[in-house]
Parts: structure tokens; sequence; C-alpha cells
């Protein structure tokens, strides 16, 4: 960094594609959003995508259909060939949700070398333990939508709201047992993601449980110098 005021327009063409790496709940959307206004650059999410050409009914859309109307997963091959077209019409962009495993990270890098593109990995490091209590901490009153914290802002008697006396509610998805079952599938498909990028190209760690801003910080702090590069 020089010090001098960076715009949208002096670093829009030296950033991406970013890939995302980090558990589930480590704040990845949160920082995709944020980078997305800094820079001007588009969100690439696979669900997104998938969504998109299924509802205008594009040849690739109709392929993924038949596998999503069974309930399948839809082939690395045609998400590739989707994440193809989006990169036609933006190569700088955030990718956020893939790829979750490293058969996929490889085609993908392999998508990348065709277009002579190099991709920037952010890791967002976190410890576990306090994720989990970060994730299944919040508990919500279903009659005022009035929320709680087990620890940050909790009720004066637990499970029980203080205003109304009724019970408090917990999403099912921020349960323990639900946690700690999407922690167990990362750590064993996409956490070797971040030893396969790290040996794979410029790969940069935040601490993604300090403030929002913080982290921010530090990864717009790399991404105009080490953003994704055109091969000459």
């Amino acid at each position: 960094m020089d010090g001098r005021a960076s715009t949208a327009t002096d670093v829009k063409t030296k950033v991406g594609p970013v890939i995302l790496l980090g558990a589930p709940g480590a704040g990845k959307g949160t920082q995709a959003k944020l980078i997305m206004q800094r820079y001007g650059i588009p969100q690439i999410s696979t669900g997104d995508i998938l969504r998109r050409n299924r509802a205008e009914k594009t040849a690739l859309g109709k392929e993924a259909e038949s596998y999503m109307d069974a309930g399948k997963l839809v082939p690395d091959d045609l998400i590739i060939r989707m994440m193809e077209v989006e990169l036609a019409h933006a190569e700088n962009a955030i990718v956020d949700g893939f790829p979750r495993t490293i058969p996929q990270a490889e085609a993908f890098d392999a998508l990348l070398a065709r277009k002579g593109l190099v991709p920037l990995a952010v890791v967002f490091d976190v410890d576990y333990s306090v994720l989990t209590e970060r994730i299944t901490g919040p508990w919500s009153n279903p009659r005022t939508g009035r929320v709680y914290h087990t620890k940050f802002n909790p009720p004066r008697v637990a499970g029980i709201d203080d205003e109304d006396g009724g019970p408090l509610v917990q999403r099912p998805d921020d349960s323990a047992e639900v946690v700690t079952k999407r922690l167990a599938e990362y750590d064993e498909k996409t956490a070797p993601l971040i030893a396969y990028y790290e040996r794979q190209c410029e790969t940069v760690h935040v601490n993604a449980l300090g403030e929002i801003a913080a982290v921010t910080h530090a990864i717009i702090a790399k991404l105009p110098d080490t953003g994704v590069v055109t091969k000459p």
C-alpha cells in the first residue's frame, strides 16, 4: 500500500477471483458483501447461479433441474460450466461456497488456468468453541421478536422472556447438535482446501472472530497488491 486513497476504479481490475474459506458461521457472507461494496465486484455463489439458471431456463439450468428435482447433488462438471459462464462476465469476483472439495478445487483451478487467472484465497480462522458459543447463543421471543444471547445478552431466567414471562425459542439450525455436525462435516470435506490453496496460490489468514471492521481491514490490506493477476 502506498498511502494513496484507493477507489473502486483504482483496484477493481486487481481483485478476484477471491475464494473465501472458513467454517460455517465464520462470517464469510458478511465480509463478501463488504468487499463487494468496496471494490464494485460481484459475488458468485453456486446456490445463486443454480437458482438463476433454473429460473431463466437456460440450457445449463435445465440440465441441473433434473438433478435438483431428483434430490441429487448437481455434478461438479456442471457447476464448473456454470462458473465459466459467470467468469466470462466478471473475472474479478468474490467466490463464496465453492469449491467445497479438493476435486472441485482442482477443476476450478483448471478453469482459471485456461483463463490465465490465479485466485487469492482468504482463510477465516476461528476457534470452534468460541464460534459454537456465538452460533448457539441466540434465543428469541417468537411473540415479540426480541432476541437474547446466552452470553452477551442473557435473559434474567434462562429460557424465559424478561418482559412477558413466556418461553424463548432457538432456531433448529443453531442447536449445539446441528452446529457440531456442520463443523465435523466441514473438517472432513472442506478444511483440507486450506492446505491445498496454501500450496497453489497467495493465501491470507484472518482472525474471523475479531470485530467486523478489523476483519475487513485485514482482508483489504492484501487485496490491492495480491489479487488476481492476468498472465501475459
